[in-house]
């Protein structure tokens, strides 16, 4: 209490000011009605100002939960357009017979969202860590895209982590074709620049032009097919006079990689029994 009236006496005329000024705002705004409606505009501008840097705030604290979201439906998405291509591609194979007989598809790929928690991009090899492990149902070779194209392959898993070997690897080689093409390629990173790969072993029939969109062959069980890559830039040369190669610029942005999408093949299982059997 002493402590209180030595503040109250110390700061005695600040206190006495305040209170004079509050009471002359009251009076002069509540007796006249021009200088009320300039206070309560000023009020409202400030209201309006003060609201919109708290909604600035909480939308970025809330980015991370809506592009998990956007994520999700886009997994979903994708996994529908594969469903109907595999229907497309049935009617496609039955329309030279008497019947047809149309039939649900298989969902032959699911999706497991993770988190980007390590990503190299200027290393001769990359690679790339993630917030999913074996307990979340990742394997060793399931492939890895994001919301642009393909990012990868898992090589390593752990428990709650997994490592993919980035598309940013000349060690992984990926079965590409020309989009609206039956022309089957190999692409591989050659280290120059983390926006650019090299379309290898075209034959040299192949007819494009630059621009042309870049897809997963579907020659694997580790992605499906149609899955951008990127898009044609130019043609490089090459020594080899029957095939040739094209530079391809990457759909996928690797300095901006934040949550990616590994590939689920329902029917991975069975295609490697299939394939490891030797047929006499």
């Amino acid at each position: 209490m002493h402590n209180l009236f030595n503040f109250l006496l110390r700061y005695r005329a600040w206190i006495v000011f305040i209170i004079y000024v509050v009471l002359s705002c009251v009076m002069l705004f509540s007796d006249n009605p021009y200088q009320r409606h300039v206070y309560m505009t000023s009020a409202s501008k400030v209201s309006a100002s003060v609201y919109d840097v708290a909604h600035s705030v909480t939308g970025y604290f809330h980015l991370r939960s809506i592009n998990d979201d956007l994520q999700r439906r886009n997994a979903q998405l994708e996994s529908e357009v594969i469903a109907l291509r595999s229907m497309v591609n049935g009617l496609e194979l039955e329309l030279s017979s008497d019947s047809i007989t149309v039939a649900e598809p298989l969902k032959e790929f699911d999706f497991i969202l993770a988190s980007v928690i390590n990503n190299s991009i200027t290393h001769p090899h990359n690679f790339i860590t993630i917030s999913k492990g074996s307990a979340d149902g990742v394997e060793p070779e399931m492939g890895v895209v994001d919301q642009n194209g393909v990012v990868g392959v898992v090589n390593i898993t752990g428990q709650h982590y997994s490592r993919i070997i980035s598309l940013l690897n000349p060690d992984f080689r990926l079965s590409c074709k020309l989009k609206d093409s039956d022309v089957i390629g190999s692409l591989v990173w050659d280290g120059k620049s983390p926006r650019e790969a090299l379309l290898e072993e075209l034959p040299k029939h192949t007819v494009y032009a630059p621009g042309d969109t870049i897809i997963t062959s579907g020659y694997s069980a580790v992605f499906p097919e149609g899955i951008p890559v990127g898009v044609v830039m130019a043609n490089e040369r090459t020594h080899d006079d029957n095939f040739f190669t094209l530079r391809v610029k990457l759909l996928t942005d690797f300095t901006k990689l934040s949550t990616v999408r590994l590939v689920v093949s329902n029917n991975r299982d069975e295609i490697k029994e299939l394939e490891s059997n030797n047929i006499k």
